[in-house]
């Protein structure tokens, strides 16, 4: 009954093949949220999968339809073993991303795990299934070992997460006497590099919207009105560049922050952004000016398209198009006020001489609000000394993390300090065909895991039981 049993234990059950067959279930289930006829896949995942496995580690759980509609349903798992003892919350989603089907290299279907020397293909495998699978296992595992986890444990999972978490700011209030803790200790998006462990202390919020500009009903042939008609393309294309130019610079100062923080600066200063093996090149000459590429991804704000549409691609005809959009996204850290970020854009595009554009938040969407805890939080050093006993070197600290999840509803409702530990990298095609992890950090993962875990249990926590 040590620490290193749990570990050992975990490491014997991954080399034997037990966590990639509980993986490739939970792989095979067609869980997208993006997709309403894989709806009943959702509940399926929480009824067949987390909730039994929960049940046999010994926690009391139940499943919550949405509060909003169109979202999928919520789980929660309460294993309380003490009134004096420090309650931990854990947090997955279950949906993934469309799978896209015949997209994928090699004819890989994303449903089925297809393993490659070190790559384990399969749509969720980090995004999130096989992070959540890693916590899962080692929560079970210092269960069997001691017998008791010496914590109570919360698990929460969603199951609408791809599509914004919809409902999770309500279920959050409405369930926070069940659902709040000390701590929120969970595993969601990339290390920096993919042999550097690493912690993330919130998230950049992220706002989704569109750019439209509507001049006429219909289309006009463009022999005979070309010229005389003013092009919504073409004016659009040019209000997009008054906004951004090529090398990806931001004129619309109002949705930048106005300064990065020192103490930020510093905390970047050591790491550096690694793709890892076949991860897409960097461009370093795009962004913002005199940024590193790290302090742009993680300490600054980014205006991207998603999409446009002035016609139709796939099938042109010669007319001049009545309309144009684009579909944009601001990512956002805490040093800029997400209220402020669409009516910036709109007194900028009225500025530059583009009053006509319209600016519109995404429907069907919610926004995640931007978080970042102080570095100095007590649970911070804790996790740290943790993995060092663990592997035997220091993680890095990321301020946030650049991509965006619903730690705000954490944060701000239950009051949650929030350390994430990720199982996965940059370069793993997540939100794209050929999604991927390593098992080289999903093992590493399942000891850093098992060690948290196990120290949880012990004196000495922030808030300990002596």
């Amino acid at each position: 009954m040590t620490r290193q049993a749990v570990i050992d234990r975990l490491l014997a059950d991954f080399d034997d093949g037990d966590f990639v067959e509980e993986l490739t279930r939970r792989v095979a289930i067609p869980t997208e949220s993006q997709v309403p006829e894989s709806f009943p896949h959702l509940h399926r995942y929480l009824a067949e999968e987390i909730a039994p496995e929960l049940d046999r580690m010994g926690y009391e759980t139940q499943i919550i339809e949405n509060p909003v509609e169109g979202g999928g349903p919520f789980l929660i798992g309460r294993r309380i073993e003490g009134e004096d003892l420090p309650n931990v919350v854990t947090y997955g989603h279950g949906d993934v991303v469309r799978g896209l089907e015949g997209d994928w290299r090699e004819d890989r279907d994303p449903w089925t795990i297809d393993i490659d020397g070190d790559r384990i293909y399969g749509r969720g495998t980090v995004d999130n299934k096989g992070q959540h699978t890693i916590n899962m296992r080692a929560l079970k595992a210092v269960i069997e070992e001691r017998g008791h986890l010496g914590f109570n444990s919360i698990f929460i999972m969603e199951t609408s997460e791809e599509i914004g978490s919809p409902g999770v700011h309500e279920f959050c209030t409405e369930y926070r006497d069940q659902i709040s803790g000390d701590v929120l200790i969970a595993s969601d998006g990339p290390r920096v590099a993919p042999d550097k462990p690493s912690l993330w202390l919130g998230s950049r919020g992220a706002i989704n919207f569109d750019l439209s500009l509507k001049l006429r009903e219909g289309g006009n042939h463009s022999g005979n009105w070309g010229g005389l008609l003013a092009n919504p393309g073409v004016i659009l294309a040019n209000a997009i560049s008054a906004i951004i130019d090529r090398n990806g610079h931001v004129s619309a100062r109002g949705i930048m922050p106005e300064a990065m923080p020192n103490s930020i600066r510093a905390a970047l200063a050591e790491i550096k952004v690694d793709p890892g093996e076949g991860g897409p090149e960097i461009n370093d000459w795009y962004g913002e000016r005199n940024l590193t590429p790290t302090e742009r991804v993680f300490g600054w704000n980014t205006f991207e398209i998603l999409a446009m549409r002035v016609g139709n691609p796939d099938n042109p005809v010669n007319a001049v198009p009545p309309d144009a959009i684009a579909n944009c996204q601001i990512r956002y850290t805490v040093d800029r006020d997400r209220d402020e970020l669409l009516p910036a854009l709109r007194t900028f595009l009225a500025e530059a001489g583009y009053p006509e554009i319209e600016v519109s938040e995404s429907a069907g969407r919610s926004a995640w609000g931007a978080t970042r805890m102080d570095a100095g939080d007590p649970w911070v050093g804790w996790t740290v000394a943790s993995i060092e006993k663990t592997l035997g070197q220091r993680p890095a600290i990321l301020p946030n993390i650049g991509a965006s999840l619903p730690n705000d509803a954490f944060v701000d409702i239950l009051g949650l300090s929030t350390v994430y530990v990720p199982h996965s990298y940059a370069g793993c095609s997540q939100h794209a065909p050929n999604e991927h992890g390593l098992l080289s950090i999903f093992r590493e993962g399942l000891a850093m895991m098992g060690g948290i875990f196990w120290d949880l249990g012990e004196a000495g926590t922030p808030k300990s039981r002596d």
